[in-house]
C-alpha cells in the first residue's frame, strides 16, 4: 500500500515504522506535521491508502481524517486517553502497559481501537520505555492492524477490553520535587516519568533547572540536607535524599535568557563552578556491577575460562551523546582492556543507544563561554572521538566486536563499524550518515571502515551511497548491506544472553588464535597501503572547512537541533511525493 507517515518529527518511532514498512513492501513517504495546509498537500501529491501518525502533537485536519483513513499510534493502553500517558504510567508504578493504534477523529484518542499490544513496564526512564518497548509494540499494534485492513471497508475494531481512561495533560505540580517529604523511590519515579521531555522541575545549589538522567546511589552519601548536593562522579552529581542519595546525570540549568534556551548538559558541566568545590567518588571501571553496585557510564567484566575469557564492556553515555570527556574514557578503557588476558573483547555501548556520535549539546554551550567557541569545541570533540576509535582500530591482539542493544547514528555508527564484526537485534535502526547535521562530512576513520565493509573495490561507490542517502536502516537491511554481520534475536531482551553465548563460542573456537593473527596481518597490510593517519587527515580537513568554514550549515543545524525548533519543511529524502532529494 502507500503509507504515508504524518509525524511531528522522525523521532525513534517513526524511523522503526518507516524500516518496517518499507521492508514489508509497503511504499512509505514522510511528511512532518508543520501546518493543516502542508499535511493537506502531501495528501493529495501522495494518494495515500492509508496516513498513519506515530507522534503528533496537533489533530490531523478533519479535512484529512473525513476523507481517508487515518491511524494514531497511542502509547497508552485500550481506553487511555491522554498526552501523559507514558509519563502517568510511570509516576503510578503500573505493572504493564501497552500501546493503541486508534481510528482518527474530531477528539484527541477517542476513536475506535484498531489494534493494541502491551509489555510489561521495567524499571527505566520514559525516554528509554519509549524507544524500546513502546516502539516494539507499536509495531506490533500496526502491523496487526494493517492485517484486517481493507481499503475502502469499515473498519474492524480491535475486541480489547478498554481498560483505559481520559486524563488530561500532567500538570507540573503534580510530580513536583519536595526533598524533605519525598523519598528516594518517588523522587526516583518523578525524575524517570519526565526524563527526555519536559524534564523534572527542581532547584540545585539554589538554581532553577530540570533534572534527567537519575540513579540510585549504592554507597553511603557523605552527610548533606536533602536536595543538596554533596559529591561528583563522572557526569553526575551526587544528591542527597531524606533516605539516601541519587546520582543526577543531567540537567537542563535555567539561563534566565529568552534568547538562550537552555541546554541538556552534564551536571557536573552545567554546575561546574559548584561541582568543582565536590569531593570526586571515583570507582574502578571492573568492580562488582550486580544487584546495589556502584553505577558509572562505563563498567567492564569478563567471563569465560581461563584460556578463552571474554571482556564486555558497557558504556551508557546518555542519549548516545560522546563529548570530549566521555570519549577520553572510552578511549582510557581500551588501553587499560588492552592488560586484560582476554581473547575476545564485547563493546555493549548503553540500552538505550550504542553511540550517537559528538555531543552537540556541549558544542553548543561552548559558544557560550567566553574565550571558546563551538568551532573549537567541535574540533576538540570529533578528535577526543577519533583517537577512542584508533583505540580500537589498533586492538589487535583479540577480536573486537560491537553488540548494538540500542540505535546508532552518525559517528557512533562508524565506532562500531571500527570493531571486527556488528551484532544488533532486529529493532535496532541505524543513521550511518552526517549530511543531515548542515552537511557534515564526517570523521571516525568511516572512509576506511565504511567501504571495506560494504563491496571490495566497489565500496566506495556503495559507501558514498549509504552516506548521501540520509535514510535510516533497520537491523535486517544493515546486515544486507554489509554493515552488520549477525542479526541474534528479534528484540532487545533476548540480545544481550545472546551476545554474551556467541562471544564465549569464539573465543573457545580451535580457530581463535589463527583468527588473531589474520587479523593482525590484515592491519598491517592496510597501514602499508594506506596509513590510518593518511585517512584522519584527510577527513579532518574537511571537518574543519564544516566548523571553521564560510558555510555556517553545521553550525545552523547543530542550533536548531538542540533548541529543538520545528521543521519548516519535510527532508526531501523522506518526503517522496514531493519530488527528487536535494
Amino acid at each position: 500500500m502507500r503509507i504515508l507517515l504524518l509525524t511531528h518529527s522522525f523521532n525513534s518511532l517513526a524511523q522503526r515504522l518507516f524500516v518496517e514498512l518499507r521492508r514489508a513492501g509497503h511504499e512509505v513517504s514522510v511528511e512532518f506535521d508543520i501546518a493543516d495546509s502542508v499535511t493537506e498537500e502531501a495528501v493529495a501529491l501522495f494518494e495515500p491508502d492509508l496516513v498513519l501518525a506515530p507522534f503528533m502533537k496537533r489533530r490531523i485536519p478533519e479535512s484529512v481524517w473525513s476523507r481517508r483513513p487515518c491511524w494514531i499510534v497511542h502509547p497508552g493502553i485500550p481506553g487511555d486517553r491522554g498526552p501523559s500517558a507514558l509519563d502517568r504510567a510511570i509516576l503510578e508504578s503500573e505493572n504493564e502497559w501497552g500501546v493503541t493504534v486508534l481510528q482518527a477523529v474530531a477528539e484527541f484518542d477517542a476513536g475506535p481501537v484498531l489494534a493494541h499490544a502491551e509489555f510489561a513496564l521495567r524499571e527505566a526512564t520514559k525516554s528509554d520505555l519509549y524507544r524500546a518497548e513502546v516502539v516494539d509494540a507499536a509495531v506490533r499494534a500496526v502491523f496487526a492492524a494493517l492485517a484486517r485492513f481493507v481499503p475502502g471497508a469499515a473498519p474492524v475494531e480491535d475486541a480489547a477490553p478498554q481498560r483505559g481512561r481520559a486524563r488530561p495533560l500532567l500538570r507540573a505540580d503534580e510530580r513536583r520535587i519536595d526533598w524533605q517529604q519525598d523519598d528516594r523511590e518517588t523522587l526516583l519515579r518523578k525524575i524517570r516519568s519526565a526524563d527526555g521531555h519536559p524534564g523534572l522541575g527542581a532547584r540545585l545549589f539554589g538554581q532553577a533547572c530540570r533534572l534527567y538522567d537519575a540513579h540510585r546511589a549504592a554507597s553511603v552519601a557523605p552527610p548533606g540536607q536533602p536536595g543538596a548536593a554533596v559529591a561528583r562522579r563522572g557526569p553526575a552529581l551526587l544528591v542527597q535524599c531524606r533516605d539516601g542519595a541519587l546520582w543526577i546525570g543531567h540537567v537542563r540549568r535555567d539561563s534566565g535568557l529568552a534568547d538562550e534556551p537552555p541546554l541538556k548538559l552534564a551536571a557536573t558541566l552545567a554546575f561546574a563552578a559548584e561541582a568543582a568545590h565536590l569531593p570526586e567518588l571515583a570507582v574502578a571501571l571492573d568492580r562488582d556491577n550486580g544487584e546495589g553496585g556502584q553505577w558509572d557510564e562505563l563498567h567492564y567484566r569478563e567471563s569465560g575460562p581461563a584460556a578463552a575469557r571474554i571482556g564486555w564492556l558497557e558504556f551508557a553515555f546518555h542519549n548516545g551523546a560522546m563529548g570530549t570527556r566521555q570519549c577520553r574514557v572510552l578511549r582510557d578503557a581500551l588501553r587499560w582492556i588492552r592488560t586484560r588476558p582476554t581473547k575476545v573483547l564485547v563493546l555493549a555501548g548503553g540500552p538505550a543507544f550504542f553511540s550517537n556520535g559528538i555531543h552537540l549539546h556541549e558544542i553548543e554551550a561552548a559558544a557560550r563561554r567566553p574565550g571558546d567557541s563551538a568551532a573549537d569545541a567541535s574540533w576538540r570533540n570529533i578528535n577526543a572521538m577519533n583517537d577512542a576509535v584508533l583505540e580500537l582500530l589498533t586492538l589487535t591482539d583479540r577480536l573486537t566486536f560491537a553488540a548494538l542493544r540500542g540505535n546508532a547514528g552518525a559517528g557512533g555508527c562508524f565506532l562500531a563499524l571500527a570493531a571486527d564484526a556488528v551484532w544488533a537485534h532486529r529493532g535496532v535502526v541505524l543513521n550511518p550518515h552526517y549530511k543531515n547535521m548542515g552537511n557534515l562530512y564526517g570523521s571516525e576513520y568511516w572512509t576506511y571502515v565504511l567501504p571495506r565493509r560494504v563491496g571490495g573495490s566497489a565500496g566506495e561507490g556503495a559507501a558514498r551511497r549509504i552516506t548521501q542517502g540520509r535514510l535510516p536502516l533497520g537491523a535486517e537491511d544493515a546486515r544486507s548491506l554489509g554493515l552488520v554481520d549477525a542479526v541474534l534475536a528479534d528484540e532487545a531482551a533476548a540480545f544481550e544472553a545472546q551476545a554474551e553465548q556467541a562471544a564465549l563460542q569464539l573465543a573457545a573456537a580451535p580457530d581463535i588464535d589463527r583468527r588473531i593473527a589474520a587479523k593482525q596481518r590484515r592491519r598491517e597490510e592496510d597501514e602499508a597501503a594506506k596509513p590510518l593517519a593518511a585517512y584522519r587527515a584527510e577527513e579532518l580537513a574537511h571537518m574543519q572547512r564544516n566548523f571553521y568554514g564560510f558555510d555556517p550549515s553545521y553550525h545552523v543545524a547543530r542550533h536548531h537541533f538542540v533548541a529543538r525548533k520545528a521543521m519548516a519543511w519535510t527532508p526531501r529524502p523522506l518526503a517522496l511525493h514531493r519530488g527528487a532529494a536535494r
